[in-house]
């Protein structure tokens, strides 16, 4: 016990030092002028905080796709003869066709598919209440399909994943979101 408080104390004055030597080092230069019209002007060279944070986001930086803007689409019933069998037909609303190419990032849980063909999708829910086993519908699962073989993931992992968002109306043997090329992702 004695040892820990004299390593804290010695921390504890390495930071006082430091801290005495930054506020002498960074001390502002004196101000020339206290006019009030240069105070003015130089407040309005100064970026908003919006502005900052806006530039400091990278244009490729991925977007956050939620679990609620892809509840944007409606679904009917279409008879698919090759199958013999409805399926729910989805049409997309404005808000998820915009997001159609880009690159985006999901948080949810890991649902295995397929472990031999490394076939998972992320679901808004945990696999008791997921679309193949509990109520949810096919707008709360996105497809991950990997941009290199993946470790195998255990059921309900809850992560997140990146790559670019695709939509899929046609083809009945796919899911309607796809997350392309997609890698795990710490936002």
């Amino acid at each position: 016990m004695v040892k820990y408080i004299k390593y804290t104390a010695v921390v504890m004055a390495i930071i006082t030092v430091a801290a005495l030597n930054l506020s002498t080092s960074c001390a502002p230069a004196p101000v020339a002028s206290t006019n009030i019209a240069d105070v003015a002007r130089y407040r309005t060279t100064l970026p908003s905080v919006e502005e900052t944070f806006a530039s400091a986001e990278s244009e490729d930086a991925p977007k956050e796709l939620t679990w609620k803007q892809l509840t944007d689409v409606d679904f009917r019933d279409v008879y698919v003869e090759e199958l013999d069998a409805y399926y729910w037909k989805p049409t997309f609303g404005e808000s998820v066709k915009a997001l159609e190419g880009q690159e985006v990032y999901i948080t949810g849980y890991i649902i295995p598919v397929d472990y031999d063909e490394d076939f998972y999708v992320v679901s808004r829910y945990p696999f008791a209440n997921c679309f193949f086993c509990g109520g949810a519908g096919p707008e709360s699962v996105v497809d991950l399909r990997f941009k290199s073989k993946t470790r195998k993931y255990e059921t309900d992992e809850r992560l997140t994943f990146k790559g670019t968002f695709k939509l899929n109306a046609d083809d009945v043997y796919q899911m309607n979101y796809i997350l392309d090329g997609c890698t795990e992702h710490r936002p």
